[in-house]
């Protein structure tokens, strides 16, 4: 497995951490700048806080889902998984799966971008900044796993070829 693969894999389990923690942040009340109107549209803390938490866990869960690509268990089942564990894993179904998430996250992460800096959500001058720094990282995103598909299919279709 080429060092690039690797990291390029094990940057997307990443790039959603400064997000998850702002996002859990909010969820408990802390407003990191944010204007007192925009946590109260945000309903947190509240019943708003479940959303940021779901939100937070989902987003990384699926971004973990990348190390797939690079590792053992993206090939063959682990055995502990009922009814599939030690089959091989369908590359085109993983193939397919991972080219809609690069889809969907690059749209996610641009849009999402492109609207938190046009919205007028501070309070503080520096919550800014703060909100710029935990939501770019989401822009790599998609590219990256957009790479690590390429990889992932380039190297299982040389497997079945080769079998």
């Amino acid at each position: 497995m080429p060092r690039w693969a690797k990291w390029s894999a094990h940057t997307v389990a990443l790039v959603n951490v400064p997000s998850g923690i702002w996002r859990l942040g909010l969820a408990v009340g802390i407003p990191f700048g944010l204007a007192q109107s925009e946590m109260d549209a945000m309903k947190t803390p509240g019943w708003g806080s479940l959303y940021l938490v779901f939100l937070a866990v989902f987003s990384e869960a699926v971004a973990f889902l990348a190390l797939g690509l690079v590792q053992p268990w993206g090939e063959v089942w682990p055995r502990w998984i009922p009814f599939v564990g030690g089959k091989s894993v369908s590359a085109r179904k993983v193939v397919i799966t991972s080219s809609l998430g690069v889809l969907a996250t690059t749209i996610y992460a641009g849009l999402f971008v492109y609207t938190t800096f046009n919205a007028d959500m501070a309070g503080e001058p520096w919550a800014d900044w703060l909100i710029a720094i935990v939501y770019v990282p989401l822009l790599l995103w998609g590219p990256l796993l957009a790479v690590v598909t390429w990889h992932y299919h380039r190297r299982r279709a040389q497997a079945s070829i080769k079998v």
